[in-house]
């Protein structure tokens, strides 16, 4: 292969893998949903060798897993793996919630503020599917602000999983408490304490972890 025809081939791949990555994580593609190298090819007009690329990364990341009979397949994460990944989750929002502490402008606030008003009336309308949307934001938010790459690699390989999960569960977690949970975090961070920043941070997921538990 020539490296043009190569490069062509990569840039191919890495359009479906967020593609694939997307619709995964909206949902479109639920748990158990399959991912045909030869249909997903016919349906993007492209050959099979960048269909595979993308699928081999999503199995590297954990959101596709490979089975000997069906194939490849949107992951299925179970509740005892969930509790997993909110346990590695507790610890890793309460260290950006510190580090966006220090770094605490008038551009975060105003973003924070933003997504705050809105989840509060959508929890208050009921509407989960945005609720998800507007916790991930709140948290992604406070991520870029830690201006930390590792620990936002950790996350959003953790979120992504997460949202996945979240997607195929009834368990709401209480929108409403949610939101209180995000405006005590906010206060935190903007009354410049970190170490109150990452306590109320470390709350919030270990709440959602208990409530996984006691449903268990």
């Amino acid at each position: 292969m020539t490296s043009s025809l190569q490069a062509d081939t990569q840039r191919v791949g890495e359009v479906l893998y967020k593609t694939l990555r997307d619709r995964i994580i909206s949902g479109e593609l639920r748990p158990g949903s399959r991912l045909s190298v030869p249909a997903l090819a016919e349906e993007f007009h492209v050959s099979r060798s960048p269909v595979r690329d993308a699928v081999i990364r999503l199995v590297q990341e954990n959101l596709v897993a490979e089975t000997m009979n069906r194939g490849a397949e949107v992951a299925r994460i179970s509740r005892a793996e969930l509790v997993s990944l909110y346990e590695a989750r507790e610890v890793l929002e309460g260290a950006v919630a510190r580090l966006a502490t220090e770094k605490y402008d008038g551009s975060l606030r105003r973003s924070l503020l933003a997504l705050l008003t809105e989840h509060r009336t959508v929890a208050e309308q009921g509407d989960f599917a945005r609720h998800i949307e507007l916790d991930a934001a709140f948290h992604r938010e406070i991520r870029q602000a830690a201006q930390s790459p590792v620990l936002a690699r950790m996350l959003d390989s953790v979120q992504s999983r997460v949202l996945v999960a979240m997607r195929s569960t009834s368990l709401t977690g209480g929108m409403v408490q949610a939101v209180h949970d995000h405006q005590a975090i906010f206060e935190a961070i903007g009354s410049g304490d970190a170490e109150a920043a990452e306590e109320a941070a470390r709350a919030h997921i270990r709440r959602l972890k208990e409530l996984l538990r006691a449903a268990d």
